[in-house]
């Protein structure tokens, strides 16, 4: 008998390209520069269109980069191309605070200073950089934009992952890399559960002209309804913030015209800065912790929203994906550089092994200071006044948490560290 008949010869897959991600927002267009620019074939799936994103004008919406974050986008030769459009983040005031009471006696101070890193972070709006991504993707070999498309089906094989869009053509890859927010369709589409809660609060996001100039100093107010972040934007007489309420009055603050809009915000924001104005357009998200139960599947992992949603107390939602992004490429790149299979179960529990546990751990953290900070509660209010005097009075502690915030403890991957893979 021909043995052939007994093992029949199942025909090698053939690839349109070794990764294949879904979802075009920042992470994965980090992640894919990182990955082409080291010899690996990538395609980026996106919904949006490019076009329509990178032409948006001022909006006000913008991140609070880590140094890490910046060492990141230097080492993939994107930070030269917006480093025009940054504020240095130069100090961190963060204080308890009632509306129309000002601030509490006790507060954390954090100041560049004290750490030899220069800033504490950077604010970028996010139409510089996904302007910046946008350039870079067109201009990088063996890195594909696929605009206008989502994905609709997926399937994992012993030899890679095909992937079906919506205009219905077929891609193949070895791996599949879900960058697709908090509602990833593919962590659904794999079976990958999540765990979580909300928070019973909605973030309004606007920008802000104030008379006098920030100085470079982010203000962070823990309102008993939620906190409120007021971020240093280029220029000096504007900020971009970041305002908690409850769900149910943020629907009806949003729903207030412009000046009514500034009537409710002026006494949470203070009279500090001056006169104030809206400068941007206004947004709202609902707020909530989402975990994925697994970062990796067969032929899969997950980055980003995806695989951690988390409060954005700290403004640490972007450079945590960013964490991933910098761990997953080095698994990556690494595996390919010795001849592994990049999709192999135990090249993606490597990944897995890394960002798991700190992503997690970070997550909850914020859960439980927004918890503790969240309330009007006279004991808990005098505890964490108390506990944010001891930790100022402090100057090493108080530069322990400078160097966490900034992305600069922990087991770095090279890119976060300013190295090339």
């Amino acid at each position: 008998m021909d043995n052939s008949e007994l093992c029949p010869i199942v025909p090698a897959m053939t690839y349109d390209s070794d990764i294949l991600i879904a979802g075009g927002g920042l992470n994965g267009p980090a992640l894919a520069l990182a990955l082409a620019q080291s010899g690996l074939s990538v395609t980026v799936v996106d919904a949006r269109p490019a076009t329509a994103r990178a032409e948006t004008g001022f909006d006000g919406r913008s991140y609070a980069l880590a140094i890490a974050s910046k060492r990141l986008l230097t080492a993939i030769g994107l930070w030269s191309a917006v480093a025009d459009q940054v504020q240095p983040i130069l100090q961190i005031k963060a204080s308890d605070g009632t509306a129309g009471q000002g601030a509490a006696p006790f507060f954390l101070h954090f100041d560049s200073a004290e750490i030899e890193e220069g800033p504490m972070g950077f604010m970028l709006e996010d139409r510089h950089l996904y302007r910046a991504f946008l350039t870079a993707m067109q201009d990088t070999p063996g890195l594909t934009l696929r605009s206008g498309e989502t994905v609709v089906a997926q399937e994992s094989g012993a030899q890679g992952v095909t992937v079906t869009l919506a205009s219905g053509q077929i891609l193949r890859a070895r791996l599949l890399i879900g960058c697709d927010g908090r509602g990833s369709g593919t962590a659904a589409r794999a079976g990958i559960r999540r765990v979580g809660w909300g928070y019973g609060q909605t973030a309004l996001v606007t920008a802000i002209r104030h008379e006098a100039p920030h100085n470079g100093i982010a203000h962070q107010f823990f309102m008993p309804a939620g906190p409120l972040a007021i971020l240093p934007l280029p220029g000096g007489h504007h900020s971009s913030i970041v305002w908690s309420e409850t769900e149910t009055a943020a629907a009806a603050i949003q729903a207030l015209g412009d000046a009514d809009y500034l009537e409710v915000l002026r006494p949470r924001f203070g009279d500090f800065l001056g006169e104030i104005a809206l400068a941007g357009a206004r947004f709202t998200y609902p707020l909530s912790l989402s975990l994925a139960q697994s970062f990796v599947a067969p032929r899969l992992a997950l980055v980003g929203d995806a695989a951690h949603g988390v409060h954005p107390i700290a403004g640490q939602g972007l450079n945590l994906g960013l964490r991933d992004v910098a761990a997953l490429a080095e698994v990556l790149v690494d595996a390919h550089r010795r001849g592994e299979d990049i999709g192999a179960a135990d090249v993606l529990e490597r990944y897995q092994r890394w960002r798991r546990f700190d992503s997690t751990t970070l997550a909850l953290g914020m859960d439980s200071v927004n918890r503790l900070f969240s309330n009007n509660n006279p004991a808990l209010r005098l505890m964490r006044d108390l506990g944010m005097g001891a930790v100022n009075a402090l100057p090493g502690l108080r530069r322990g948490f400078m160097r966490q915030a900034a992305g600069l403890s922990g087991d770095l991957p090279r890119l976060l560290a300013g190295q090339s893979l």
